[in-house]
């Protein structure tokens, strides 16, 4: 996946919703940055959009094994 330019955004919220995140973001291991960006990322679709680049790429790479391991004989 290609790197992209990465851009500051400030936002105002309140302390509940702070605490929300912070407490979101170090329950999956994340920093509250990248917590917020998956969201914004889930909800657009991106990260669905970029799974499928990755199986689809992967499928490419693998095409050749899984037609030996699962060819039209072996259903």
């Amino acid at each position: 996946m290609a790197k992209t330019q990465k851009a500051q955004l400030n936002v105002r919220v309140d302390e509940g919703t702070v605490r929300a995140a912070r407490e979101k973001a170090t329950a999956r291991g994340l920093s509250v940055n990248r917590y917020i960006e998956e969201l914004v990322r889930k909800d657009t679709g991106e990260a669905g959009h970029t799974f499928v680049e990755a199986a689809a790429d992967f499928m490419k790479q693998y095409e050749q094994v899984f037609a030996e391991e699962v060819g039209e004989g072996r259903r």
